[in-house]
Order: C-alpha cells, then structure tokens, then sequence
C-alpha cells in the first residue's frame, strides 16, 4: 500500500482536467481554494464530542461563467479522521468506529448549452484503521453522464470509451460496473434514473494495491476521451428558450439526486469537510415545477426513453 503515490497521481490528474477544460472553454479560468483543517477543528455548532476530528485538507477549484461551462468543479481532498461517517460504513459495518484516510478527485461539469450533457468523475482511495489490526484500504470512483437532448451515438461513444478502460482488467470488468452505476445513480422517489450511466466502482480491493490502483488510474485517466468528443460536437449547436428551461428542470434532478442519495456528498457533511467544497457538484442555476410533464412525442420526452437502463454496445 502505498498512499503517497495515489496522492501524486490524484493532484496530477487535477491539474490535467483543470488544463484541458480551460483550454476547451477559451474563456474562463479555474480559481483555486487551497483549504486545511486541522484534527479535532469543529464546525460551527457542532460540539467537539460529535466532530468525527477531520484533520488534512485539499484543493478546490472552480470556473464558472465560461463560454462553454457554466460551471465547472474539479476538487483535490486528502482528509483524516478518528471515526468513519455513517456514509462510509453502512454497506461495510464492521468498520464502524475506526480512524480513516481518505483521498480524492472528484469533478462535475455543468455546460450552459442544452446540447451539452452535464457529467460527473471521481476516484478516491480509502484507509480505515484499528489499534491491533491490519488496516483495511479500498479504491472508488467511476463517471456517469446526464444529457438533456440525448444523442445516442454520444452515448455509444461515452460507453465504448468506459469499456475500453475496463478492458484490460477482465471482459467482465465493464458489464459488472456499468450495471452498478445503473443501480447506484437512480432516484428511488422518481423511479428514475440520473443519466444515461457509465462506471461506478466499490470497495476494490480484491485484486491487491498494484492492480487496483492501475484500475483506478484507468478510469480516471479515460474520463476526458469519454467526454470531451461530445463536448466538442455539441458546444457551438443552437439552442432555444424552451430548451434551456427543461436543461433547469432536469437539473433539478441532478440536485435531488446529490443531496438526498450521493455518497460522496453525505461522506463529506457527515465528516464536517469543507462545505463549499462538497457542494460546488450543484448547478448555479436550476428550477422545479410541480407535477410537470413533457408534451408526448417532444424532444424533451425522447429524453425518457433514454433514462431507461439498456446495453448501450449490443448493437
């Protein structure tokens, strides 16, 4: 195991995204929040008997009002605890109570043109440890995209280039994470899912640290060939009133979604991170509207056909 060496990886592919998505946006620039805590520091209100005492810190960086990306987050964490937040132990609850490490990258895009979809990445690492006995470690991560207007080779495109990351891992590798992702990015009071899918990934460790943290960089490192072509073909399509009020809409989802069901979000207020950090995954801009439905045969309801989970490369 070795941590030092996820770390560098993790701050490079940081600086890597942050340089690519400033070049493709021609406009805006990320500003960079550098943020420490130190172990024990409490939030306000919160009693230092309840703090989980997170120690570390990280680097945010957000742009915003850009040409192409209304928004955009790429954030850097390296934080440790003396106890794992709820979040981190309910499908493992036999880790309950122990001290962690955690690192991480984690980004979302949220592009002002309605043709562009917004996505998600992340890849983290995990340490729990216990006086007296061997520290347990994993790796996480995966990215999912959510397009308002889907165009369904963007969608083949995005789910070829997560199959080829998986590839060299077993030709099982794909099928079992993508189906994953399909179950973790849906909303259970919607009945619906998030997005159109992609990867997601748990509690990997089986394979040893070598394999699995080259899985992890292979995820990580397939996240712009997978988004960046559909970023290109769509920026500079026309886009109308109407079309932009459903991308609102939709992105109301997407909040839903983070705030009620996310577990990076949940691990993040549960630890008593960096607030403005954990919620820059939000859009700047969104709307609800009571019990609304789309027009039966629009654009907007063809987006529903598409939410349905579906092998994207049986074609």
């Amino acid at each position: 195991m070795n941590t030092e060496a996820v770390k560098v990886y993790l701050l490079q592919l940081q600086d890597r995204i942050c340089a690519e998505l400033e070049k493709e946006d021609g406009s805006a620039v990320f500003r960079e929040d550098a943020w420490s805590r130190e172990d024990g520091e409490t939030q306000t209100g919160e009693s230092a008997a309840d703090s989980p005492g997170l120690g570390g810190g990280g680097r945010t960086r957000v742009l915003t009002g850009g040409r192409v990306f209304e928004q955009a987050g790429v954030n850097f964490s390296h934080v440790t605890g003396r106890r794992l937040p709820p979040a981190a132990t309910a499908a493992r609850p036999e880790l309950a109570g122990r001290r962690f490490e955690a690192l991480g990258v984690s980004l979302v895009m949220h592009p002002e043109n309605p043709h562009v979809p917004t996505s998600h990445a992340n890849v983290r690492f995990f340490v729990a440890e216990k006086d007296g006995e061997k520290p347990v470690w994993w790796f996480g991560g995966g990215y999912d995209l959510t397009p308002y207007y889907p165009v369904r080779e963007d969608i083949i495109g995005w789910h070829r280039t997560a199959q080829a990351a998986c590839a060299p891992f077993g030709d099982e590798v794909y099928g079992h994470y993508k189906a994953w992702c399909d179950r973790y990015f849906h909303l259970k009071h919607r009945g619906e899912a998030r997005g159109v899918g992609g990867l997601f990934f748990d509690d990997l460790n089986e394979w040893g640290f070598g394999r699995s943290f080259e899985f992890m960089r292979a995820v990580g490192d397939s996240y712009l060939d997978a988004y960046m072509p559909i970023v290109r073909k769509r920026r500079d399509q026309a886009w109308t009133r109407r079309q932009r009020e459903f991308q609102l809409y939709r992105r109301g989802r997407y909040v839903e979604f983070n705030l009620v069901y996310d577990r990076g979000t949940l691990f993040g207020l549960q630890s008593g991170g960096r607030t403005e950090s954990i919620l820059m995954s939000l859009p700047p801009l969104v709307a609800w509207r009571y019990d609304w439905h789309p027009e039966p045969g629009s654009e907007e309801a063809l987006l529903y056909d598409y939410l349905e989970p579906r092998d994207w490369l049986a074609d």
